[in-house]
């Protein structure tokens, strides 16, 4: 019974800190992508923050639709990763 605890509270930690991880990299990203690739500022961060809300709630359903607690983790965390990596590479080419 502990075991089974424990991999929900795991996969309630990776829906809750992990799609906060992967909705920020998504809103800073694709925000930083858009504004480059020539919209408003304004537009850019709409489009941006709407599609993180998404992606939140998406990553809410990943983690306990998996079949274990890694595989949860690691969808939510590795495109985090990718995604905050471009808003950092977008970030330092403007500057």
């Amino acid at each position: 019974m502990g075991r089974y605890r424990c991999a929900v509270a795991s996969r309630a930690l990776a829906a809750a800190f992990g799609g906060y991880a992967l909705s920020s990299a998504i809103a800073a990203g694709v925000g930083l992508a858009l504004a480059r690739s020539g919209s408003s500022s304004v537009d850019a961060v709409l489009w941006a923050t709407m599609l993180a809300f998404i992606a939140h709630a998406v990553a809410a359903l990943w983690a306990f639709g998996c079949a274990n607690a890694r595989r949860a983790w690691l969808g939510i965390a590795i495109p985090a990763a990718l995604l905050g990596a471009l808003a950092h590479a977008l970030r330092g080419a403007g500057a």
